[in-house]
């Protein structure tokens, strides 16, 4: 099985950075594409990043582009997500999550594993 820790949350001021972090246990992380997705109370689960297998390729959720950065560490079977310029309507859990493929996948329903989140608060 596998399975996906995330941690890096917390309550950051607008304006600030945060850094997530996903631990991945289990084999196949490095042969997968890995996203991250958010959920904000009332709201559904949307996409926020993805990387393909190699970290060659990255696609950004309109909303983050420029102020987000996803990245990954295969021999650390980790995956980052690098939060700037956070804004209040950031706040939401943020989910990991490992691909059903090996290139950038957006839709949620190409994930198969995810973890349990982690609570990003940001304040104005």
């Amino acid at each position: 099985q596998v399975q996906l820790v995330e941690s890096g949350g917390g309550l950051v001021q607008a304006g600030g950075s945060l850094r997530l972090s996903c631990a991945a246990s289990g084999r196949t992380f490095s042969s997968h594409a890995m996203g991250w997705f958010r959920q904000a109370p009332g709201k559904e689960r949307e996409f926020v990043a993805t990387i393909d297998w190699g970290g060659g390729s990255r696609d950004d959720a309109d909303s983050v582009q420029g102020r987000f950065t996803i990245s990954r560490d295969n021999a650390k079977s980790t995956v980052y997500l690098q939060m700037n310029s956070l804004k209040p309507e950031d706040t939401a859990v943020y989910y990991c999550a490992r691909g059903i493929a090996s290139g950038v996948l957006v839709a949620t329903t190409a994930y198969r594993y995810w973890g349990q989140g982690t609570q990003v608060t940001v304040s104005s």
